[in-house]
């Protein structure tokens, strides 16, 4: 009789702590998108688009930035620089 109840008590513990390891690591949710390949399609159908959204936004507000601080360079008058500068704002002017 005791046996039982001490394998019964190293069976519940084991279980438990299997249980922990699966809610810390979403196991869950892994395994119900696996299951579930349309919506796991649509989710990452969704995660693509922002992405896309996302780096055609930075790239546009980091080209602008650069060309406003290479505009105020040419505005210093630096012999060599300044003309390799305004002519590449010059081509960036042209192509919007």
């Amino acid at each position: 009789m005791f046996v039982k109840k001490n394998k019964i008590n190293l069976l519940e513990k084991a279980i438990s702590q299997l249980n922990k390891i699966m809610l810390e690591g979403n196991f869950v949710e892994l395994s119900y998108l696996l299951g579930n390949k349309k919506e796991m399609l649509i989710r990452n159908f969704f995660a693509g688009i922002s992405r896309g959204v996302g780096i055609g936004i930075g790239v546009t507000i980091i080209t602008a930035i650069l060309v406003i601080i290479l505009q105020k360079i040419v505005t210093l008058n630096i012999p060599i620089i300044g003309e390799y500068i305004a002519d590449i704002v010059e081509i960036v002017q042209k192509s919007r």
